[in-house]
């Protein structure tokens, strides 16, 4: 069974990027969202193996949304996605729960090798 997947991040291109690259590698997406607060809401909907979730988005940012995920379900997998020079984001990200973090733009070997050690 392939593992389920929640794509949010406010910017489509983004949404599609992500997801192209997780469904050619046999992933299941099975939700995407465009805010953090549709983030939460989706996760607690689908409860999908894994959460890639963008930092800056509209609604609550991706931090808030970690911080709401894990405290709904304490073994939650997030990888953050975050642009160029957003390292103090991705700690506090990091503290709020989430076990990874990739950089836009992305190598799609690089997302790949983020999932596969989320995943565990």
């Amino acid at each position: 069974m392939s593992h389920t997947v929640l794509v949010c991040d406010d910017a489509i291109f983004m949404r599609t990027m992500i997801s192209d690259i997780l469904t050619q590698a046999g992933f299941e997406i099975v939700g995407e969202a465009e805010t953090g607060l549709q983030a939460v809401e989706k996760y607690k909907q689908v409860k999908p193996d894994l959460v890639t979730m963008d930092i800056v988005m509209p609604d609550m940012g991706g931090i808030d949304a970690v911080r709401e995920i894990i405290k709904f379900d304490g073994t939650a997998r997030i990888l953050m996605c975050s642009a160029m020079g957003q390292q103090a984001l991705v700690v506090e990200a990091i503290q709020a729960g989430a076990k990874d973090f990739v950089v836009k733009p992305f190598q799609p070997s690089r997302v790949l090798e983020a999932v596969q050690r989320v995943l565990g």
